[in-house]
């Protein structure tokens, strides 16, 4: 899937959530049983599904998956690879550890201003 692939789909589109992170993913999907239920998410079953970005920079060049996540499994739905000065500016700003990190910041702007219409 690209970036178009997503912007076309009206349902996927809504379906972004934009402010999970990895480790909430993990806490929730992962440690569903375990996890106090007050906060903005209760998990009940595998057919709760939450869709979200994160940026890998296991590889030379970071790239963002979008993930499709639920207590089952994490599918990669689309991997797209940054901008020249996108991926300047993370390193500026993040340094160079490798991980899985949130997309926050200028990448979060960037992603919402490919997929959403202003």
């Amino acid at each position: 899937m690209k970036l178009q692939d997503i912007k076309k789909n009206s349902e996927l589109l809504d379906a972004i959530d934009w402010d999970m992170t990895p480790e909430e993913a993990v806490r929730l999907y992962l440690e569903w049983g375990n996890n106090w239920a007050g906060g903005n998410y209760v998990i009940r079953s595998k057919n709760d599904v939450t869709h979200y970005f994160v940026v890998n920079t296991w590889e030379a060049k970071p790239v963002i998956y979008f993930i499709r996540r639920n207590s089952d499994e994490a599918v990669e739905l689309a991997r797209i690879n940054f901008p020249d000065q996108l991926e300047n500016d993370f390193f500026k700003t993040n340094g160079r550890a490798k991980g899985v990190f949130s997309i926050e910041g200028d990448v979060k702007i960037w992603l919402q201003s490919q997929l959403c219409d202003a």
